[in-house]
């Protein structure tokens, strides 16, 4: 799974969540780019001067959506938010390691058609008022085990083969994500206003042990593999 030490997770999280909310934005939006401190590479996420109306353009997309009424939080703090909700519901699967899962959906309103007399009958079941069209699943590991902090050659040898193995994980998740969003079908993206939400989960509902990261896709094979 995507094993990270803790003082990694908060990052890593926030440059796959950025990134996958910058692909699926409708509409034109201003690229900022943001180095990482822990990790040596960049990567580009909706400008914070665009974060309020690409909220609002995610839910509006489409020029003739109906206008609805506007996301709570902004997109900056639902990614932080989830984040920390991750960290504190963390499952001990080990000696020093704990477990979670995150799941960005994308999501339009269940529209209502009229029914029989004139009254209004739901196309989703009762209680149901979204239809997912699409979720990313990021699976974490979070390794407490304390980093060597000498400065003999074994100790750096350590930190640096821990940073090189997370880093090339999240490299390897990013550049999956690229891919994957450039080569599927965008068929089942809705036409007019859609939202998304980040929830933390113990485990996910879907895929196999072998999967870190994956997206699920309306009308599409079930899974698609990032790991």
């Amino acid at each position: 799974e995507l094993e990270l030490a803790t003082g990694q997770v908060r990052e890593a999280l926030q440059s796959i969540l950025h990134t996958i909310l910058f692909l699926r934005a409708p509409g034109p939006v201003t690229p900022e780019d943001v180095h990482c401190e822990g990790f040596d590479f960049t990567y580009a996420r909706i400008a914070h001067h665009d974060s309020a109306t690409s909220a609002n353009a995610i839910m509006n997309a489409g020029t003739n959506a109906a206008p609805m009424q506007p996301m709570t939080g902004s997109p900056d703090e639902k990614v932080d938010a989830a984040i920390e909700k991750l960290l504190q519901t963390l499952t001990p699967i080990g000696p020093e390691l704990l477990s979670g899962c995150l799941t960005l959906s994308f999501y339009e309103k269940a529209r209502r058609r009229q029914g029989l007399f004139g009254f209004m009958q739901p196309i989703m079941p009762q209680g149901e008022d979204k239809v997912i069209w699409e979720q990313w699943v990021i699976r974490v590991v979070v390794n407490n085990t304390p980093r060597p902090v000498n400065d003999d050659s074994a100790s750096v040898i350590e930190r640096q083969r821990i940073q090189d193995t997370s880093e090339g994980m999240i490299r390897a998740a990013m550049l999956r994500i690229f891919e994957l969003v450039g080569s599927t079908s965008m068929d089942h993206i809705p036409p007019g206003e859609y939202q998304f939400e980040i929830n933390c989960t113990k485990k996910a509902a879907i895929g196999n042990d072998q999967e870190n990261i994956y997206a699920r896709v309306k009308n599409m094979p079930a899974l698609i593999n990032l790991g």
